[in-house]
């Protein structure tokens, strides 16, 4: 018996044949890769472009700036521009470079994304998951306000801090930039904790969990992409900003960007192109920094908080 299932299992026919399994592979060159890849390129030498030509003007001396080829790597790399952007630069009356305003800025920037994401928080935390009467209209309110342009508020602001005699000063400066960053943060605070799961709320009500335990404990560990987004678009836009920094303060405590446009318009002496192009990357690099280090959560946080309003 055990010959004749071996001689059965030896000459039994192979299967045919089919051909290959699974998907068909696709061609790396085909028309719509070429597109799109070429399209992606297009829009990269667009904006990498300028800040090829920033980095390399910074790095060379006004002799081969006068050159006239802006698109040519440095025949001899020099640093002398950035130290002097950063530390004897005239932006003003005061020839200190940036050093005083990066500090101004980080002095501004700080407290200002404190304080207003840790209040957006909260705001959104209660409109999701707390309603009380007339919420809705306060959410509308706020929405509101996130589109009113700064222009239009900026003298009735003028006045109000005068009036509490703290214009001219940082802190002034410090809740004008966590008011006006309130509305949308509120708004991206309040989507994401509604796309959250109800049950976990639920949950924690049912265990005798408070409005600030649940918050703590609960909503906080969770919510750290949101958290992320709503840091890198505040010290964004308070470090960039320049409007709010020339209008309520004063030359002493002028932030970075409003030193920038002091070195960068100054007509006194021989216009220096290196040393513009240094202190403008020197200017940018915070922002860049920050997004680069959290960027992929920047991407989680929006995507999360876009689920449901």
């Amino acid at each position: 018996m055990p010959d004749t299932i071996a001689l059965n299992t030896s000459t039994a026919p192979a299967k045919s044949f089919t051909g290959p399994n699974g998907a068909k592979p696709k061609r790396v060159l085909s028309p719509r890769n070429i597109m799109l890849y070429g399209t992606l390129f297009v829009a990269a030498a667009y904006y990498l472009l300028p800040l090829y030509v920033m980095i390399v003007t910074s790095l060379k001396g006004m002799p081969e700036i006068r050159m006239g080829n802006i698109f040519s790597p440095p025949m001899e790399i020099t640093f002398e521009p950035w130290v002097k952007a950063w530390a004897t630069a005239c932006t003003g009356l005061n020839c200190d470079g940036l050093s005083r305003g990066f500090w101004n800025s980080v002095r501004i920037t700080v407290p200002s994304v404190i304080v207003s994401i840790a209040i957006a928080s909260v705001n959104g935390y209660a409109l999701a998951n707390w309603r009380f009467k007339g919420s809705e209209l306060f959410f509308s309110i706020l929405v509101i306000g996130a589109f009113i342009p700064y222009q239009v508020m900026i003298y009735p602001i003028v006045i109000v801090l005068r009036e509490l005699g703290i214009y001219g000063t940082l802190t002034g400066l410090i809740i004008v930039h966590s008011i006006f960053g309130m509305p949308i943060l509120t708004l991206l605070f309040r989507n994401y904790f509604a796309s959250l799961p109800q049950e976990l709320f639920k949950a924690a009500r049912v265990d005798g969990a408070g409005f600030w335990q649940i918050f703590l404990k609960i909503m906080v560990p969770m919510s750290l992409p949101i958290f992320v987004v709503a840091m890198i678009l505040q010290v964004t836009g308070i470090w960039n900003d320049f409007l709010f920094g020339v209008v309520f303060t004063r030359p002493e405590y002028y932030p970075m960007t409003v030193q920038l446009n002091n070195i960068v318009n100054s007509v006194q002496g021989v216009k220096e192109y290196n040393v513009n192009m240094a202190a403008t990357i020197l200017t940018g690099l915070v922002p860049l920094v920050v997004y680069f280090v959290s960027g992929r959560l920047f991407v989680r946080g929006i995507a999360a908080g876009a689920v449901k309003g």
